[in-house]
């Protein structure tokens, strides 16, 4: 452990201390695999049941400190109580029970079937093997809830666990480590290291780790993408989205507008599935818009300690200067502010909520991740061209349709390009653990939570056994010329015509005469 180089929690609202974290080496973390792999080696050998008892103590400790916690979430990132609450812990919480209850009849083995010959004379069956070491690299935007989904699929999978917490929420980092210590886990399992985020990916990947799962920016996923190529390790990525809306003529107004305010605002609109497009049917845009701006225009936006405020702060300057810069050069292509939140000028790093108007996709703002409390509306007139504009990015993380019509929202939900798609209702998916959670196109690779996610934390094992009686099989080596006959009469009866078939079996009747 370097003890002079520490990284410096601040409260993005105040810039209040909350705390130092030592920083390790890039040799702790080589260290930290070796150690892992020994640990993990005994851990597989539990049982679901004897693993779940040790995640269901983390769970409780979870629990019992959850407003406590939910406390120091807000003061680490900068949202407000009831996001920090209901987004970080409930979300945490809630996992814990599906992978406890489900990786068992999820990961058991199973036998397969024989097909053809083969099914005479073999039986298979297919297991899942733990991959050995996760990496897991996290980010700051929902700092507890999803590193504990991985985590959680990790070790009922059986496997052991490298994690980093990013730089930005350290304080949070410490409240996973005392979730883990709580469940009286082997030595050495689970190892938390604290680098900077630059060095993190190659320093896991250089170390040895067997699969790296990584939440971050789409630039980042491709560079670890090709760094672990080197080695072909396997990597399940999360990049983020440039996600869209539709609210169709016959939509619910009043429900659609509170869920853009949810989705699009909610942790200062700091979610990689946050609503960051709106596409409005002509007929219904201005009664839409005039109740989105009544609402907006309520908000408060402050420190996320005081109970008037509705949103918190950003969680980082940088992030606060790129979204004002991309806000300021829409406006200057354009762009209409047509709802503003109050904000509390007071308060360090927060941003107003703002709607924007007369927007187009030639604007960085509608069509790149801005990652901020900023979210653009435009008309419409057919759904043809709602699904074109919505499917017009580069990302496809998530998606949402409004529509009192539900044959219709299907419709249009199955024509979206995007991993998860949700009618009238957003940014909820990923809260509900037994749902798969990843994206199309650049917003990552593979998959987490759920079925799928519990997969990806192994590799699947075929284990083929030969009960032919005899001493040899007819493809054994050397091959004589009759026995290659009655191959081919063997295919001949797997694909031929009625004629070829019966030569076939001519041929093949012949064909038992080898030892």
């Amino acid at each position: 452990m370097n003890q002079q180089t520490q990284t410096e929690a601040f409260n993005p609202a105040t810039g209040e201390s909350l705390g130092k974290i030592p920083q390790n080496t890039k040799q702790d973390i080589k260290d930290g695999v070796k150690r892992i792999s020994v640990a993990q080696a005994k851990w597989a050998k539990l049982s679901f049941s004897e693993r779940g008892l040790h995640l269901r103590k983390m769970q409780r400790h979870l629990v019992k400190h959850s407003e406590a916690y939910a406390d120091l979430i807000s003061k680490d990132n900068g949202k407000s109580l009831a996001d920090s609450y209901l987004t970080d812990i409930s979300s945490a919480v809630l996992s814990f029970d599906y992978y406890i209850k489900h990786s068992a009849r999820v990961l058991r083995s199973r036998r397969i079937k024989g097909s053809h010959i083969f099914g005479l004379i073999t039986k298979h069956k297919m297991q899942r093997v733990p991959m050995g070491v996760i990496g897991i690299i996290s980010p700051w935007n929902y700092p507890l809830a999803i590193p504990i989904h991985e985590i959680l699929m990790a070790l009922m999978a059986g496997n052991g666990i490298l994690y980093k917490a990013a730089s930005e929420t350290q304080m949070v980092g410490q409240i996973i480590q005392k979730i883990i210590d709580a469940g009286d886990l082997p030595a050495d399992l689970f190892i938390q290291v604290n680098v900077p985020g630059r060095v993190a990916g190659d320093a896991f990947l250089e170390a040895g780790i067997d699969k790296l799962f990584f939440t971050g920016s789409v630039p980042i996923g491709k560079m670890l993408m090709q760094k672990a190529a080197e080695t072909l390790t396997p990597v399940s990525l999360e990049l983020g989205g440039n996600d869209p809306m539709i609210v169709c003529a016959e939509a619910n107004l009043k429900k659609a507008v509170n869920g853009a305010i949810w989705a699009g605002f909610s942790n200062s609109g700091q979610s990689c599935a946050g609503v960051e497009r709106i596409y409005v049917h002509r007929d219904v845009y201005r009664p839409f818009l005039k109740l989105l701006k009544q609402k907006v225009e309520k908000l408060k936006v402050g420190n996320p300690a005081s109970s008037e405020n509705h949103i918190g702060t950003m969680t980082t300057e940088r992030q606060q200067k790129a979204v004002r810069s991309a806000l300021e050069e829409a406006i200057e292509q354009g762009a209409s502010v047509s709802a503003l939140s109050q904000i509390d000028q007071n308060t360090e790093q927060a941003l107003p909520a703002t709607v924007l108007t007369e927007v187009n996709h030639n604007m960085r703002i509608m069509n790149e991740e801005t990652f901020g409390p900023v979210i653009g509306v435009m008309s419409f007139k057919t759904i043809e061209e709602a699904i074109q504009m919505a499917n017009d990015s580069d990302l496809g993380l998530t998606a949402s349709v409004w529509s009192k019509n539900l044959r219709v929202a299907r419709r249009i939900a199955s024509q979206l390009e995007a991993g998860v798609i949700t009618i009238n209702n957003h940014l909820v998916s990923h809260g509900i653990p037994n749902l798969p959670w990843g994206g199309f196109k650049q917003s990552g690779v593979g998959r987490t939570h759920g079925e799928l996610g519990l997969l990806e934390m192994t590799e699947p094992q075929v284990i083929l056994s030969d009960h032919f009686p005899l001493n040899k099989q007819l493809y054994y080596s050397p091959v004589p010329r009759f026995i290659y006959n009655r191959w081919v009469g063997f295919v001949m009866i797997l694909g031929g015509s009625w004629k070829f078939k019966f030569k076939g079996f001519l041929k093949l009747l012949l064909g038992f005469k080898r030892i």
